[in-house]
């Protein structure tokens, strides 16, 4: 892994260094549930934020956190009155949103996912510095696509958007054409700090933004936006969010463009007037991942 990647997985790792200690970690993680819609709920945990579409036909999860989770979040989607998981889909490879695949998929739930999810799955990454292994065949998506596809269930019309990526190389978004709800995965951090473009997996901040503005078009004032960390949102709280990324991405340009080091790019702190406090992704972490997606 480059640098990056392994400043973006330093605060996953020490939770998952061992099983036992991602374990004893998540024994006291309370899954908690916000209904947004008439059959579209949310899921907060510990990893990503999980979507749920509930109604007669079937229940589908986006996103499935952590393996330890999942009978939890089975209670959870239970206390919505939903039935167990039929589908699951995945909004990219990062195993805080992926970790509970191989159980919900010995239960039975088909696993939907871009093709470069299930490649990058498929492969892990066993000789990097977190020794991510393969994953095992269960938890693999079988159902992959290219730029998309839609689900026709529960009285809705549910768009799975590959946009262009920029997290990785294989984000998804999901739209609820009907309910005007969308589920951005981690293209969308709601929370302090910076976001994570992951350059080892494919991701890269120009794709990230090209693929937040094709989000944002999508949306009107009412849409209710699921980001893939943090408190629900909208259109508003998510355009906020893409000027501010978008003007630090200027300003770490700028100074690429003059020839200046990385080094002395952190140094100079082009971006302390944004006051993001501190977060999962530090402001030195995110300038290298703009300064090497630039590259």
């Amino acid at each position: 892994m480059n640098r990056t990647a392994a400043s973006g997985f330093a605060a996953l790792s020490i939770l998952l260094a061992t099983p036992t200690l991602a374990q004893g970690n998540l024994n006291d993680v309370k899954i908690t549930a916000e209904e947004v819609a008439p059959g579209v709920a949310v899921l907060f945990g510990a990893g990503g934020n999980i979507g749920v579409s509930h109604g007669e036909d079937a229940t589908i999860l986006i996103d499935d956190q952590f393996a330890p989770l999942t009978e939890k979040i089975e209670a959870a989607v239970a206390g919505l009155g939903a039935s167990p998981a039929e589908y699951v889909i995945n909004t990219h490879w990062h195993f805080d949103h992926t970790g509970g695949n191989e159980n919900f998929g010995k239960r039975g739930a088909k696993i939907f996912a871009h093709d470069n999810v299930r490649k990058r799955l498929k492969v892990g990454d066993p000789d990097g510095r977190w020794k991510i292994p393969p994953a095992p065949a269960e938890a693999l998506p079988v159902v992959t696509y290219e730029r998309g596809v839609t689900l026709h269930l529960n009285g809705d019309t549910i768009d799975v958007m590959f946009l262009g990526g920029g997290h990785t190389d294989g984000d998804s978004i999901v739209r609820w054409r009907e309910k005007n709800v969308v589920h951005m995965g981690d293209l969308y951090f709601n929370s302090p700090g910076w976001p994570f473009i992951d350059v080892s997996s494919g991701g890269g901040i120009e794709k990230a933004l090209y693929s937040i503005d094709s989000a944002i078009a999508m949306m009107d004032e009412d849409t209710k936006v699921i980001p893939g960390h943090g408190p629900m949102s909208d259109r508003a709280g998510l355009t906020a969010y893409r000027n501010i990324v978008g003007e630090a991405v200027t300003r770490i340009r700028a100074l690429k463009d003059i020839g200046v080091s990385l080094e002395d790019a952190q140094a100079r702190r082009p971006l302390d007037s944004f006051e993001r406090g501190e977060g999962f992704i530090s402001e030195d972490e995110f300038i290298a991942a703009v300064w090497d997606s630039l590259d």
